[in-house]
């Protein structure tokens, strides 16, 4: 018990005492019955100078042991001496990579095809005054929209590395650099199944980023996000990497993320991942989040994949990719007790497609692939990526468990032919304004649409066109006017005698089951 204490117990412990307290002997003094004697007990009086002094005492020696206390808690020497040398290296990187990242600007022709009023203005009292003033370019209102993203440089000569959602489909881009000088740019090659695009701008010695080794990283490492989100140029934020490997996010057809909790925000698209020496080692592209706004999960694309595919990108206009031909899947716990094998790993062959690598080389439906060229498969996702990695004509060596057995097959891999330009629906009838590609086999894998499904797949649909509300994206015309589509020639030749006036019966495969959708011009 502290001295304070004491000396507030003994002041209460005297008050407490009959005839302590001035008012308790008036209030006896008060009640005393007539004739009786009254026995009254004083205390000893109390000295508050020495109370007081006891307190003041108290006092100083609590603050007293309060700063001894701070004193034990201070930060070493060593301790500060690594957090300003780690504050200092921080800072020095970020100030060497910012220039490298650049601010895109982008705006897009969009056709609004509802007057703001509605249907308000239709009625005929309104026409008759109006006419058709009130709805131009034959009922048809178009606006710009713009967006912003972010971009890194990679060559001092103008090449710059962005997300393809940054600049697909846009009619004008505007690069921004660090200096705040503007230059326009031009797409070079978008790639849609990875999310990547060049970009380039007519200038020389620009600061080009130093490309690091994605696959080097490890999960905890410290990493910068720079980028444009809001707006709010050249942004940086920090954090680490929380997982390497991500796929199955939704986000593009091959996946293989870093994931990071550097605050990722929109606008950051295309901006910068990098270590820290400085070393790009991914390209910001999404956020997973329930709000629109960071929730400390981000993904960005692997260096590794960002830099083979801008090459490919320049060099040959796309993506090229390998293609072995085998439809897979993964390995369940009841699929390895039944094919009497001991883990989960691989990626079992459900099919091999005629006149592929695999058929060729010998693959059977029923084997589960382990190993491609040395190096493990863990699931379906990891086979798409190595196969897709590595460039047509390569011969490879693939491990198989074929009844129990380990076998090694030899195979010479193709090259992947689903990157093919979609048809635009140049006609003028009701089919105006549909894309459609061939239905070939990696987009029958990849939309889990039925072996023996045939006919031509909706890419994309204008809008304000007789198709944009009621065909969807991924749709599968396998007939028109009760005629079979079993691929392009047979699409355009039925699509070519079409009236301009005439309407259109299709029969659609979509998510699973067949609807017939008819189309009016």
């Amino acid at each position: 018990m502290t001295g304070l204490l004491r000396t507030i117990l003994i002041l209460t412990l005297l008050l407490a005492i009959p005839g302590c307290s001035g008012d308790a002997d008036r209030e006896k003094a008060g009640t005393e019955k007539p004739g009786t004697k009254q026995t009254i007990i004083k205390s000893a009086p109390v000295d508050k100078k020495d109370i007081t002094e006891e307190i003041a005492v108290q006092k100083n020696n609590e603050v007293k042991k309060e700063k001894e206390f701070a004193q034990d808690k201070t930060i070493t020497t060593g301790g500060a001496d690594f957090l300003d040398t780690l504050n200092a290296s921080l800072a020095d990187v970020a100030e060497t990579v910012k220039p490298s990242v650049v601010n895109i600007s982008t705006t897009k022709t969009i056709s609004m095809k509802d007057h703001p009023l509605g249907n308000f203005m239709d009625d005929p009292f309104f026409k008759k005054f109006f006419g058709d003033r009130l709805y131009p370019h034959d009922g048809k209102k178009k606006y710009k929209s713009s967006a912003l993203g972010s971009g890194v440089i990679v060559t001092s000569d103008g090449y710059i590395l962005t997300n393809n959602h940054v600049v697909q489909d846009v009619d004008e881009i505007k690069v921004v650099l660090h200096d705040r000088k503007e230059l326009p740019g031009k797409v070079i090659g978008g790639d849609p199944k990875s999310d990547l695009a060049i970009v380039k701008v007519d200038a020389k010695d620009l600061p080009a980023i130093q490309m690091g080794r994605s696959d080097k990283m490890k999960v905890g490492e410290l990493v910068i996000a720079i980028g444009n989100p809001f707006s709010l140029g050249h942004t940086i934020t920090m954090g680490i990497v929380s997982a390497i490997g991500r796929s199955n996010v939704g986000i593009a057809e091959y996946e293989d993320f870093i994931q990071t909790d550097a605050a990722i925000n929109p606008g950051n698209s295309g901006g910068a991942l990098v270590n820290v020496h400085g070393e790009l080692i991914g390209i910001n592209t999404a956020i997973f989040s329930t709000s629109g706004g960071y929730m400390g999960i981000g993904f960005a694309i692997p260096s590794d994949i960002a830099k083979a595919n801008m090459q490919s990108i320049i060099k040959h206009g796309k993506v090229v990719r390998g293609w072995l031909g085998v439809q897979i899947q993964n390995i369940t716990d009841e699929l390895a007790k039944h094919f009497e094998i001991k883990e989960d790993n691989g990626a079992l062959v459900t099919n091999i497609l005629p006149g592929t690598p695999a058929e060729k080389a010998g693959f059977q439906r029923g084997d589960i692939i382990v190993e491609f060229n040395g190096n493990t498969v863990v699931d379906t996702t990891d086979l798409r990526n190595q196969v897709a990695a590595t460039l047509p004509g390569t011969e490879v060596k693939i491990k198989v468990i074929r009844e129990g057995k380990s076998k090694v097959i030899p195979v010479t891999i193709g090259e992947q032919t689903g990157d093919k330009k979609d048809v635009a629906g140049d006609y003028e009838n009701a089919l105006s304004g549909v894309h459609i590609q061939e239905l070939t086999p990696d987009i029958k894998q990849g939309l889990e649409i039925p072996d023996k499904t045939s006919g031509v797949i909706v890419t994309n649909i204008e809008e304000d066109t007789p198709a944009a509300e009621l065909l969807k994206k991924g749709d599968v015309i396998q007939e028109i006017n009760r005629k079979s589509i079993n691929d392009l020639e047979a699409y355009t030749e039925v699509v070519s005698k079409i009236s301009k006036k005439e309407s259109v019966l299709l029969l659609v495969f979509r998510s699973g089951g067949y609807i017939y959708v008819t189309l009016s011009p």
